[in-house]
């Protein structure tokens, strides 16, 4: 019998109620948790994109992973477990987007520098300082562990010019749910927990 815990993994877009689930610390590492990571990174690929939370495959774990080499190199791989960021400095806007809101983007003032700590699947710490790109990508990363949108950091005109296509996401997720294709904000809070009781 499949539980929950092996479905198949897909990027969720906006509005689902996962992307706004703030994720607990995850405490076990085990070949399951491996393999989904896996299943992350190609989702990634195939999307296009450089960093994703657990959380954008409907995933309660605090987790992300980013690559940021232009042709996706797997010695470039990096997986963030309970990452916190200790530091930052410096003030930049930057254009950002996100997978779960696909061909949307908006400027984004983040703190230029970050320190960092996390863990990897093997359990060893990692830590140090981040900039530029890296830094942004672990931020917005971060962010969506806490149930944080890019979009929720726009300026008031930069959420207004993104509201008809918001919009247009939230028309295509009510019409998937009334088909049946998305469970009630019940049966995912009910599979999230499980899916915590299992890790955390």
């Amino acid at each position: 019998m499949t539980t929950v815990s092996t479905l198949p993994l897909r990027i969720l877009e906006y509005p689902h109620p996962t992307l706004r689930h703030k994720s607990k610390p995850l405490r076990k590492v085990d070949a399951e948790l491996r393999r989904m990571v896996r299943e992350m990174f190609d989702l990634m690929y195939e999307a296009k994109g450089i960093g994703l939370a657990a959380n954008q495959v409907d995933l309660p774990y605090r987790m992300f992973i980013v690559n940021t080499d232009p042709e996706h190199d797997r010695a470039a791989e990096q997986v963030f477990i309970n990452p916190v960021v200790t530091g930052h400095s410096g003030s930049e806007d930057f254009e950002e987007g996100c997978l779960s809101l696909p061909e949307l983007n908006g400027m984004v003032k983040r703190p230029g520098k970050v320190e960092i700590e996390a863990y990897d699947l093997a359990g060893e710490r990692i830590e140090g300082q981040l900039d530029e790109l890296p830094a942004r990508v672990f931020q917005h990363e971060l962010d969506h562990l806490d149930g944080v949108l890019f979009i929720d950091r726009l300026s008031p005109s930069g959420r207004l010019a993104l509201k008809e296509a918001l919009d247009e996401f939230e028309v295509a997720f009510h019409g998937s749910r009334r088909r049946g294709e998305i469970p009630s904000d019940e049966a995912i809070a009910e599979r999230l927990a499980e899916l915590e009781r299992l890790r955390t």
